[in-house]
């Protein structure tokens, strides 16, 4: 089972040098080095050449290393995707993806570009038609030649787009998250929760990661390093559901329930599907040690 955590993924400046330079020590599954949104206009073109130089050293060891772009219809989308073309990160961040067309695009500039196999396409979801769309989007990485991987939720752009009030229960949020979790569990894909913005707020921040794991989210984009913990902690399996995912293994694993479909555990009934969800566990606790040996 071919699993990668993706608990925590912090977006960087792609401005800031010494931001970048601080991500090399920070426990983040991940690392979004940000063109877009956290960089200004006049500042882009500095920002992409720095980011570049930056991946192409790769000083970042384990962490998963993404560069989002500005869109392609921007003044600067191409330029932006051909240099991050040409670093080679782990992934390419599309922003303001409504259809499965945009990613179709970016996915035929990577393969006319010749990028490295191993760099894949991550979805922006922060547009009402992304929402509407989320199947058909997911669904464009049943061809391999489109490299989608994951889908991001842009929660505040959809609130800024959708009017919606954000209250602390996300009321209004909570169904586009349910509706890309369906869709990207549908296709293959891992799906990430939006920023939590007062990144002063420990015990709101907690109740926000709760909620996205209990929504069946991989894990959540952060805005602040104090968020990486508490979000690791939060997107880890628990000492218990490692203890039960290992006993359920191993009571299928028993000849005498080799070929049976159902079977009694501690006392409650357990079917393959459990099984299956005990060995993803399993795997994903394997994962994150395996990144901790290597920090």
């Amino acid at each position: 089972m071919d699993i990668r955590p993706r608990r925590s993924v912090l977006y960087m400046p792609g401005a800031n040098a010494r931001a970048l330079d601080k991500a090399r020590a920070l426990p983040a599954d991940g690392l979004i080095l940000d063109l877009e949104d956290a960089v200004a206009p006049e500042a882009k073109a500095e920002a992409r050449q720095r980011v570049v130089e930056t991946v192409r050293s790769r000083p970042f060891g384990h962490r998963e290393v993404v560069i989002r772009v500005n869109a392609i219809g921007t003044p600067w989308g191409i330029a932006d995707l051909e240099a991050a073309i040409s670093a080679g990160p782990d992934a390419i961040l599309i922003p303001k993806v409504s259809r499965p067309g945009d990613i179709v695009s970016a996915a035929n500039i990577l393969q006319a570009r010749q990028a490295r196999p191993q760099t894949r396409l991550w979805a922006m979801m922060e547009t009402p038609a992304a929402i509407l769309n989320a199947g058909a989007i997911a669904a464009a990485a049943t061809d391999p030649g489109t490299r989608l991987s994951c889908l991001v939720l842009g929660t505040n752009d959809l609130l800024k787009e959708t009017r919606a009030r954000p209250d602390g229960n996300r009321f209004a949020v909570v169904p586009w998250l349910a509706t890309c979790v369906l869709a990207a569990r549908a296709c293959g894909l891992d799906v990430l929760d939006g920023v939590y913005n007062d990144f002063k707020d420990e015990s709101g921040f907690r109740a926000e990661c709760e909620q996205g794991r209990s929504l069946g989210l991989d894990g959540k984009t952060l805005i602040h390093p104090a968020q990486i913990g508490p979000c690791n902690d939060i997107f880890s399996p628990s000492k218990d559901e490692i203890e039960w995912s290992q006993a359920v293994i191993a009571a299928f694993e028993r000849p005498e329930n080799a070929t049976k479909g159902v079977i009694t555990v501690d006392g409650r009934m357990v079917e393959r599907l459990h099984l299956a969800m005990a060995r993803r566990t399993v795997a994903i606790t394997d994962a994150i040690a395996k990144l901790a040996e290597a920090a």
